[in-house]
């Protein structure tokens, strides 16, 4: 075993062969062995005891919104970091649009890259985009190391990020095919949004109605169709409709190349109890009714949904006006994804190692980051300890994003993060956060 500078030791430690005691080895921020938990400590190795408390696997967050540069007063790389440490995130992956420029071309990811170099606080990983003229731009990202390409089907709610027609999409798709990329795909379909009715005002009922799991549900069987056709891998983001798990589970068993993720706010909150004008509840497509959130979850269960993300997309407090027609569309939830799934599959009767297979191994495996998504040897030395039974109530105050409007505040939830450790240093300890050592990721390792 090479020189082992960290021992970090708990009664509970998950690893894929399962929750044991165990003390984990950490040499040049890699774990080196998982060991016996009374295990001899290595002489000159420091030991780090967290007792009863859980040592998980790093959560992953391929679906964060950061905003910099150009919104900046919206989130950062600084803020967004900070939270994602405080939350048990150890690496994100940053989403293409909100920022100004969007992550389209090589020259604007080198600008988003300068961005985040000294701000990062965790692993940092960008996706590109895929918009209607950029084709000729996707091989060039890809070799620059971007994980993927976002693309939107509806509109994004911002110009500089247009959405795709079928054709285009096509286009985009037969491209990313023919180097074996990855398109991630908000699949809204803008004929089914555009014959909803859209009602102006408090109404959260009436914001439902103008996003119907029909356009969710017809937007997939299309990326479906064109996935099958053209051999390609593609990615449902934020899966909210449940009326769409069949078509999924069908297209996996026949072979597409076809994952899908869905997020917190899905799986923990319920139209039914969003008060009107309550904005900070919009997102697209938007939280539905309990019903169809037991479907979701039974959909995590049988595998048909790969992966839990946060889908963070903060913006200032007066963008979420109570107009749910023209209020920004988001939900800030990094630094509470990980205590706000587990509360809620806690209750349902799932385990902690369903959480770490749903929120940390399945979306490095999405995103192709070997190294993350485990404690297992030869995997970066990424921990966050949780004290599984203690509980908090949100206070907006206290969280680290840019932005401090949250839909959970005021809830109690299930799962103190005791500390944060990146490559074997720990960044976050009981809410205090250290400087920034995170690392640019990119696919090419």
């Amino acid at each position: 075993m090479p020189d082992v500078q960290l021992v970090l030791r708990s009664t509970r430690v998950i690893t894929p062969e399962g929750t044991r005691p165990a003390s984990i080895a950490v040499s040049d921020g890699t774990i080196a062995a998982v060991l016996p938990y009374d295990a001899e400590v290595p002489v000159d190795a420091r030991l780090e005891d967290v007792g009863d408390d859980v040592v998980l696997p790093g959560i992953v967050d391929t679906h964060v919104h950061v905003n910099d540069p150009g919104r900046t007063e919206w989130e950062g790389f600084w803020t967004a970091t900070r939270a994602a440490a405080a939350g048990g995130i150890t690496t994100l992956v940053d989403m293409p649009l909100n920022s100004l420029p969007p992550t389209t071309t090589v020259e604007h990811l080198r600008v988003k890259q300068d961005t985040a170099r000294t701000k990062a606080h965790i692993d940092v990983g960008f996706w590109g985009g895929a918009l209607p003229d950029n084709v000729t731009d996707l091989r060039p990202l890809h070799d620059a190391g971007v994980f993927g390409f976002k693309c939107f089907l509806s509109p994004s709610g911002v110009d500089e990020f247009p959405e795709l027609d079928q054709e285009q999409l096509a286009k985009s798709l037969a491209e990313i095919a023919g180097f074996g990329g990855l398109m991630i795909v908000h699949a809204e379909d803008p004929h089914h949004l555009a014959a909803a009715p859209q009602k102006s005002g408090r109404k959260y009922i009436d914001f439902l109605a103008s996003r119907p799991r029909d356009a969710e549900n017809a937007a997939i069987e299309n990326l479906i169709t064109q996935a099958r056709r053209l051999k390609a891998r593609v990615h449902v983001l934020h899966l909210s409709s449940s009326d769409a798990l069949p078509l999924i589970a069908a297209a996996k068993a026949e072979g597409v190349g076809i994952t899908v993720e869905s997020c917190p706010h899905f799986l923990t909150l319920t139209a039914e109890e969003v008060p009107d004008g309550a904005t900070e509840f919009k997102c697209c497509p938007p939280i539905r009714e309990a019903a169809n959130q037991d479907a979701l979850w039974e959909g995590l269960a049988d595998g048909t949904i790969d992966c839990i993300v946060s889908d963070h997309s903060p913006s200032t407090a007066d963008l979420k006006s109570p107009d749910f027609a023209s209020a920004w569309g988001g939900i800030s939830s990094l630094q509470l994804g990980l205590p706000a799934i587990w509360t809620e599959a806690r209750r349902r009767g799932r385990s902690l190692e369903d959480v770490v297979r749903w929120m940390s191994t399945a979306p490095a495996r999405l995103a192709g980051l070997d190294r993350k998504g485990a404690i297992e040897v030869g995997r970066d030395a990424d921990f966050a300890v949780l004290d599984p039974d203690a509980t908090f109530t949100v206070d907006p105050a206290e969280l680290e994003h840019r932005n401090r409007v949250t839909a959970y505040a005021g809830k109690t939830l299930h799962g103190v993060v005791t500390s944060t450790w990146l490559r074997g240093e720990r960044i976050a300890d009981r809410g205090t956060l250290a400087e920034p050592t995170g690392r640019l990721l990119d696919r090419n390792g």
